[in-house]
């Protein structure tokens, strides 16, 4: 029975939510320690600083990450009251997430560099790892684009707003669980397909230089 199942099938979905449970893991766990670092110590206490994905899985958005590269992870809590200037600890706290996901990439595409001369020509297990470097580069990278967009409540509008007014800044944050309604049809209409992709790939295309360099160090 074992030898007749396609064992490809399940490789291919553990490529495809692993890489993704990284990811989030690390973006999110970013957001609680520099908020922690900031004087905020809700994600702490609430047992979020954590990196067991587990702790961090929006199941619906793992699987828009899996299944399209883009997706979002249960917000790790912040107070925002507890930093000393609550705007600029915000936005310090809400950009941590991405910086990681790209110098998670950089990191997984550097490991890629160094293992393409032994396993480029790999096969079984092998070509998976080697895929699911690469994959985990990708959706960091992608999910590090993402959330930068400008949209409540993704990292991106965190930080625009802390450059308005604190009047403005508190009356668009009442309104952020409505930026994901906003998301969803941004998302399903494939609107956000053509600019997002052409922006992941380019910052994608920046990070494969480490992959370069990386590769040349034992060549």
């Amino acid at each position: 029975m074992f030898q007749n199942l396609d064992w490809s099938v399940l490789w291919n979905l553990l490529l495809s939510v692993v890489p993704a449970l990284v990811c989030i893991t690390v973006h999110e766990y970013c957001h609680g320690l520099v908020a922690l670092r900031l004087g905020d110590t809700t994600a702490r206490d609430m047992g979020r600083l954590s990196l067991n994905p587990l702790k961090h899985i929006d199941f619906f958005g793992l699987l828009m990450m899996a299944a399209f590269g883009f997706g979002w992870a249960k917000p790790v809590p912040i107070d925002m009251r507890r930093f000393r200037n609550p705007k600029r600890g915000m936005a310090l706290t809400a950009v941590a997430g991405p910086v990681s996901n790209l110098l998670l990439a950089a990191l997984t595409l550097f490991v890629y560099g160094l293992l393409w001369p032994y396993l480029k020509n790999a096969s079984g297990a092998g070509k998976y790892l080697y895929y699911g470097i690469y994959r985990t580069a990708y959706i960091s990278t992608a999910f590090a684009v993402f959330n930068v967009i400008p949209i409540p409540p993704l990292d991106g509008s965190k930080v625009l707003f802390s450059l308005i007014s604190d009047e403005a800044y508190y009356k668009l944050m009442r309104y952020e669980k409505y930026g994901m309604l906003i998301l969803f049809a941004l998302i399903l209409t494939g609107v956000l397909d053509g600019p997002l992709g052409t922006a992941v790939n380019f910052v994608f295309g920046k990070l494969l230089y480490v992959a370069q360099f990386g590769s040349t160090l034992l060549g």
